[in-house]
């Protein structure tokens, strides 16, 4: 871009829609009321409360608002949870490919990064027996991602019971739960939060947010839901590193959460037949197929035939057609022969990427 090129992004992993206008006024409105000081480190109890209704709404699982951390972004979640569980010596299980972030924190933490595959042939759901068969005496957390960034995968209600099942011969180790796409599915499909599991919850962190659903990112905005036991811990790890979240985005939050919800299902129509053309246009390319992209707004196609690795179609997209894509091996090793397409961009723009990259293939 800064060449005067023309870019088609289809790398960023953020919706390309503006956050509904109720919500802005409400943060403009945070504002104009006076609320610019500090918060309690946990977030304002309406927010928390409100957190707490909409995960009974959505889940059929009741919430204790006072096990509601409010923090900003989901990183800060997935740092935090690291940090507890993670030291010289013990393991942590991640997803592979993931979330990039999960396996460089762990190895922050000192502790050793052990993935679990998730792969094409299962549409990129995870296997719990493969999952549970990693564990050790030295396995101390768990994350899981669904649906899952980089691939689009969701995973299915019988596996996630069956991890659950297995979990109950490891009563040491605990879990963290991406669950941030929640709300991103397509083709009738359901997710299982894993909320909904009373004999995990003394040991479950469950991440959820506002950045993707209504598209919120620059406004930094998450939360997560605890286990009793951890929540004054975590608080102390709030105020050690932030102090708060500020005052005007969690107003903002509480009007996304109480207010209107059509904004939410406009996005999801729109990102839904987005999907549709951006993998039936990949399964059109020389040497490119894509299976059906379940959640979230990625699809992640096997360029395998291309002859190509992903770094180099991630590079030869990038450079000769002119359009921003990311390697599937910047979510880990296994992410090889695969390439991140992002479809949080217009319709237009997604079939003139395709049509750029079709020419550079020939």
């Amino acid at each position: 871009m800064a060449q005067g090129k023309d870019i088609i992004n289809l790398g960023i992993g953020q919706p390309d829609f503006k956050t509904p206008d109720h919500i802005v006024q409400a943060g403009i409105k945070a504002l104009q009321d006076g609320h610019h000081g500090y918060t309690p480190a946990n977030g304002i109890a309406p927010l928390r409360q409100a957190v707490a209704q909409d995960l009974e709404r959505r889940h059929g699982a009741p919430v204790d608002p006072d096990c509601v951390v409010v923090v900003p972004g989901g990183k800060p979640t997935m740092f935090f949870a690291v940090l507890m569980f993670g030291e010289p010596g013990a393991e942590i299980l991640y997803p592979n490919p993931g979330f990039p972030i999960y396996e460089s924190v762990i190895k922050f933490s000192g502790a050793t990064p052990i993935p679990y595959a998730l792969q094409e042939d299962n549409d990129f759901a995870f296997d719990a027996d493969q999952v549970l068969a990693k564990i050790t005496p030295a396995t101390r957390l768990i994350i899981i991602n669904s649906p899952a960034n980089p691939t689009g995968g969701v995973t299915p209600k019988t596996e996630i019971d069956k991890l659950v099942a297995g979990l109950a011969k490891h009563p040491h180790v605990a879990l963290l739960s991406d669950e941030i796409y929640s709300q991103m599915l397509y083709g009738g499909r359901t997710h299982t939060s894993l909320l909904t599991y009373p004999e995990i919850r003394d040991r479950l962190i469950m991440l959820d947010g506002w950045s993707k659903t209504y598209a919120m990112t620059g406004w930094r905005l998450g939360y997560a839901v605890w286990p009793k036991a951890l929540v004054a811990d975590v608080t102390r790890l709030c105020i050690n590193d932030h102090s708060c979240v500020n005052a005007a985005a969690q107003y903002a939050g509480l009007a996304a959460l109480t207010g209107p919800q059509d904004a939410v299902a406009e996005m999801m129509v729109a990102f839904d037949q987005r999907r549709q053309l951006i993998v039936q246009a990949l399964n059109s390319l020389p040497g490119v197929s894509c299976v059906d992209a379940s959640g979230a707004f990625y699809a992640f196609p096997n360029i395998k035939a291309t002859g190509m690795t992903s770094r180099q179609a991630q590079d030869l997209f990038l450079n000769e057609a002119n359009v921003a894509t990311i390697s599937g091996t910047s979510f880990g090793a296994w992410g090889e022969g695969y390439v991140r397409f992002s479809y949080a961009n217009s319709a237009q723009n997604i079939e003139r990427a395709i049509e750029r990259i079709r020419k550079v293939m020939k």
